[in-house]
């Protein structure tokens, strides 16, 4: 079943407040396998004007795909997520994710479309600071293949 395109442009409410942690960038660095100093060293951070430890770019992840969870789980929405695949991700950074920093996701469904009876969703996560800065903006891209015999 095609998703319904009437979806496109819908906002989903912000998400509660994360808190950036030291220890949690760190482990992600590591998962990752990248070992720059500014993403575990306040020091060599501030060395480079930062006020603390810098995230790896690809760190919002984790808090944009939790966020865009909503758009996946509404049931108007009708999406098979046992179907889904994630099919690309992209970041357009207005500055750094740092140690301290409380952001927030407000999701917004961009392009809903069919391609050779896979379902096609775009996602649009915008990342705000306390302040209500525009941190960052993620674009997820989930795919949902079609069932067997469609």
């Amino acid at each position: 079943m095609a998703l319904d395109q009437s979806f496109v442009g819908r906002t989903y409410p912000p998400t509660a407040p994360y808190e950036v942690g030291r220890e949690k960038i760190r482990e992600f660095a590591e998962a990752v396998g990248d070992t720059s100093a500014v993403y575990t060293d306040p020091e060599a951070a501030r060395t480079l004007g930062y006020p603390d430890v810098i995230a790896p770019p690809t760190f919002v992840f984790s808090i944009t795909f939790r966020a865009a969870g909503v758009v996946i789980q509404d049931p108007q929405l009708g999406l098979d997520y046992s179907r889904v695949v994630h099919g690309d991700q992209k970041f357009a950074y207005v500055r750094p994710v740092c140690a301290g920093d409380r952001l927030t996701v407000t999701s917004t469904i961009e392009t809903v479309k069919s391609l050779a009876g896979n379902d096609i969703l775009d996602i649009r996560g915008e990342v705000h600071d306390e302040a209500g800065e525009l941190v960052v903006t993620a674009w997820t891209k989930l795919v949902a293949r079609a069932a067997e015999g469609a």
